[in-house]
């Protein structure tokens, strides 16, 4: 297999996302005792540092930040090609379940720029869902957070018959099972046919932005236009965007069609789906018609939107079965990253060591 320049600089499947020395390390290094564990019958230490998961663990927080601030920027940039000088709205959109009951529901919050800037998504999220209790059987219940993005509004209608721009980040448990997923090649491993193989290995969506159109012909026009985009020095400085032949366009990494019957999802889902190089920063988008947003919109709303990561999670679990190492990783990814504070994973012949 032939690989790029640029392929061979990303070390890990973090790569594309972000070059932050710790985290790349830390990766590798799983990589690599991944291999070793399964190819040297006999006992094996994974040795870890406290105060090196410390620099990781803010590692991996700064590059969730970075990236984020970066992916607003990016849609703002868009919304100026697209919609030039006409104003739009911007809101924080949760998708929220009842606790106990399970029941769904959508809250809506309009912002302003500079709030956005200011703050996460998901503190956008968290800050909405708090502040609700829901009566259910004489207790009062929380909410919890299923989904959460921001929706960039246009004012008026444009030529590109642009809807709405979506912007959404990863969940970070997601991010790691994905890390996992990579580290194992899993798709590889249930025979999953994939189209440009070489760059599968590699984590592109978490970061993405969702462009919808108005009509299903309006996607590859909308494809075109975005292909030429073209920043001023001015237009990027008014965003804090240094202008440098990385921030002025877009690098297109891959482009995927989804569009036709043919070549659609099975759950129906149709899209042009691109990956993208911007600010160093690698960022998914899709560009849909209305009415396929709409549907997906619908089973996002209804409990079926857990349908893909249900099916994803069963396959997990199907192959940690088979590959029990891989049910171990996903544990300490886990442990190391969500719930330190937990006792460590166990795996027959793999100790860990933990030193200061």
């Amino acid at each position: 297999m032939n690989l790029s320049a640029r392929e061979r600089s990303y070390a890990s499947p973090l790569g594309m996302v972000t070059q932050e020395p710790n985290l790349t390390m830390l990766v590798g290094y799983l990589q690599s005792m991944r291999a070793r564990i399964l190819s040297e019958p006999g006992a094996h230490v994974l040795r870890f540092s406290r105060s090196h998961l410390d620099e990781v663990r803010s590692a991996f927080a700064r590059t969730i930040r970075q990236g984020e601030g970066r992916l607003h920027r990016l849609c703002a940039l868009a919304c100026r090609s697209f919609l030039r000088t006409s104003p739009y709205e911007l809101s924080s959109v949760v998708i929220g379940e009842v606790e106990h009951s399970g029941e769904r529901f959508t809250l809506v919050q309009k912002l302003e720029l500079d709030e956005l800037f200011a703050h996460t998504d998901l503190d956008l999220g968290n800050r909405q869902l708090q502040r609700l209790r829901f009566a259910d059987q004489g207790s009062f219940r929380r909410a919890l957070l299923v989904a959460n993005f921001v929706e960039y509004q246009p004012e008026d209608s444009n030529s590109l018959g642009v809807h709405k721009l979506i912007s959404r980040i990863k969940a970070e448990e997601e991010i790691w099972n994905k890390v996992v997923d990579e580290i194992f090649d899993l798709d590889a491993l249930v025979q999953r046919d994939k189209q440009l193989r070489h760059m599968s290995r590699y984590i592109k969506d978490i970061f993405g932005v969702k462009i919808v159109v108005a009509e299903r012909e309006a996607v590859r026009a909308c494809q075109r236009h975005l292909a030429g985009w073209r920043w001023s020095q001015e237009e990027l400085a008014e965003l804090n965007v240094p202008y440098e032949p990385g921030t002025y366009q877009l690098e297109f990494l891959e482009v995927k069609d989804y569009l036709s019957n043919k070549s659609s999802k099975g759950s129906g889902w149709r899209a042009l789906k691109s990956v993208v190089r911007w600010w160093d920063t690698t960022f998914e988008i899709q560009v849909q018609s209305l009415r396929n947003y709409f549907q997906e919109r619908e089973r996002l709303t209804r409990e079926s939107h857990a349908g893909f990561k249900a099916r994803r999670e069963q396959l997990r679990n199907q192959v940690a079965q088979v590959l029990p190492l891989f049910g171990f990783y996903r544990s300490l990814l886990r442990w190391l990253f969500l719930s330190p504070g937990e006792p460590a994973p166990s795996y027959p012949s793999v100790s860990i060591e933990l030193t200061d």
